[in-house]
C-alpha cells in the first residue's frame, strides 16, 4: 500500500477539519446546543447540513451519481476522523450510523427503482434510516444465523413479517428501514432483506431503551412486526440474499465507526495535551512528567495502530474484497483505543476531565458501547482465530504483485 494520499483528498480533509473547528465545536460548549437525549439540537443540525452541503462537503461515501463525492473507503478513512474531532461532527456530514451504512448498501444493492425511492431521499437528507436486524434472546444478536423474525410469502408474491428486533439505531426518528427476516431454514439462504416505510401498518415501536452513553438521533429502540406487508419489489437483493446482504453492509459499516472513533481518540488526546501545557503542580507542569508523557505517548501508538489497519481494511475494500479479517482486526483496535484514550484523558485532567466542563465525560459514556456494537471484541476475535486456523502460517501472508 502506498500511504501517500492525492492533493484533492487533502485538501478535503482540510476543508472538513476547518469547517468542524470552526461551525460545529464552538456548539459543545452551550448546553442549549443540546437535545433531550444529549445529541445536538435538531434545528442546529439543520442549520449546520445546509451549510455543509453549500460548501460542497456532503455525503462523502456515495458516488456522484447517487448524489455523492466518491471518495472511496480510504478516502473516507482520511476524512471521518476529521468529521468526528467534534462530538457532533459526523451527522453534519450525513456520515453518521446508521444512515452511513444503509446508504452504502442500497447503493451496491438496491435496483435503480429502489434506489430512487429509498437511498436518494437519506442521501439528500430528506429522512433518516435504520437497519433492524439485532434481536432480544433467543433471537440474533452478532450471529444472524439466529435469526427468529420471520417472513412470511403471501400468494401474490409479497411477504408479512412478524418478530421482534431490538437496540435499533435511529428507529424513532427514521423513515425508511430495512430489516432482516427469516424466509426459510437454509444456513446460507435462509435470511431475506426488506425495505419499509415507517407510515406502513403492521409494526410498531415498543419503547425507546434508556442507554448508559449519550444516544445518537431517534435512540435505541424496540420494535415489533405483527403481519407488516411487504411487497415482492421492496425485496433488497433477492430473497434468501439477506446473509449476503448483511455482509456486504457491515464491514464497510463496521469500519466506519472505527474511522470516527479514531477521530474521537485523537480529540482526547488534543484535550489531554492542552490541559498537562498548562496546569502545574509541585512545580512542575503535567506535560513535563515522566508519567504523563508516558500516557500520552502510549494513546499515540495506539490510535496511529488503529489508523494503519483502518487503512488497510479500506484498501481491502477499495479493491472489492469483504476484508472480514482486516475489518475486525480494526474494530477491535479502534473501539479498545477510544475507550483508553477518554480514560487517559480524563486522568490527566482530573476532576476537570470527570465533569461537564468538557466533552470528555459525554465521550468516556459513548465508547463504552464501541466494544459492543456491531460484533462484541470477542466475536471478533473468534473470527480472526477462525481465519487462523484456516489460513495457518498465511493469516501473515503479503500480497505479491503481478508479475
Amino acid at each position: 500500500m502506498d500511504f501517500t494520499i492525492s492533493p484533492a483528498l487533502d485538501d478535503l480533509r482540510a476543508r472538513i477539519a476547518a469547517f468542524v473547528a470552526a461551525n460545529v465545536m464552538p456548539l459543545e460548549a452551550d448546553p442549549a446546543s443540546y437535545d433531550a437525549h444529549e445529541n445536538i439540537r435538531a434545528d442546529l443540525l439543520s442549520s449546520l447540513r445546509a451549510k455543509a452541503k453549500a460548501e460542497g462537503l456532503w455525503c462523502l461515501q456515495l458516488k456522484p451519481e447517487n448524489g455523492g463525492l466518491g471518495v472511496g473507503r480510504m478516502g473516507m478513512a482520511v476524512c471521518y476522523g476529521e468529521m468526528n474531532r467534534s462530538i457532533f461532527g459526523p451527522v453534519v456530514f450525513n456520515s453518521a450510523a446508521p444512515d452511513d451504512g444503509n446508504m452504502m448498501v442500497l447503493e451496491a444493492c438496491g435496483t435503480p427503482e429502489q434506489k430512487a425511492r429509498w437511498l436518494a431521499p437519506i442521501a439528500e437528507g430528506k429522512v433518516r434510516s435504520a437497519f433492524a436486524m439485532t434481536e432480544p434472546h433467543p433471537g440474533g444478536g452478532s450471529d444472524p444465523g439466529m435469526i427468529a423474525t420471520r417472513a412470511e410469502k403471501q400468494a401474490d408474491g409479497s411477504y408479512r413479517i412478524y418478530g421482534r428486533k431490538w437496540f435499533i439505531t435511529g428507529a424513532q426518528e427514521a423513515a425508511h428501514f430495512i430489516v432482516v427476516a427469516r424466509t426459510s431454514d437454509d444456513e446460507r439462504t435462509g435470511l431475506t432483506a426488506f425495505l419499509f416505510h415507517r407510515g406502513q401498518p403492521g409494526w410498531r415501536i415498543v419503547r425507546r431503551i434508556p442507554i448508559m452513553g449519550p444516544e445518537e438521533h431517534g435512540g435505541h429502540c424496540e420494535l415489533e412486526f405483527e403481519g407488516l406487508h411487504i411487497p415482492a419489489e421492496d425485496v433488497l437483493l433477492g430473497e434468501g440474499k439477506g446473509l449476503r446482504m448483511t455482509q456486504i453492509r457491515l464491514g464497510p459499516a463496521r469500519l466506519t465507526h472505527c474511522m470516527r472513533w479514531l477521530g474521537l481518540a485523537e480529540r482526547c488526546v488534543a484535550i489531554a495535551r492542552d490541559y498537562a501545557a498548562v496546569r502545574t503542580g509541585f512545580g512542575v507542569k503535567l506535560a513535563d512528567r515522566e508519567s504523563v508523557q508516558l500516557m500520552l505517548g502510549k494513546a499515540a501508538m495506539g490510535i496511529e495502530i488503529g489508523r494503519l489497519l483502518t487503512m488497510k481494511a479500506a484498501f481491502e475494500l477499495d479493491q472489492g474484497r469483504l476484508a472480514r479479517k482486516e475489518v475486525s482486526m480494526a474494530k477491535i483496535q479502534a473501539a479498545n483505543t477510544l475507550h483508553q484514550a477518554a480514560d487517559m484523558a480524563i486522568q490527566i485532567n482530573g476532576a476537570r476531565g470527570y465533569s461537564k466542563d468538557t466533552v470528555l465525560e459525554w465521550i468516556y459514556r459513548y465508547a463504552r458501547q464501541a466494544r459492543l456494537v456491531d460484533g462484541a471484541d470477542e466475536v471478533h476475535q473468534m473470527v480472526l482465530s477462525r481465519f487462523l486456523d484456516k489460513e495457518g502460517d498465511g493469516f501473515w501472508r503479503w500480497p505479491v504483485a503481478a508479475s
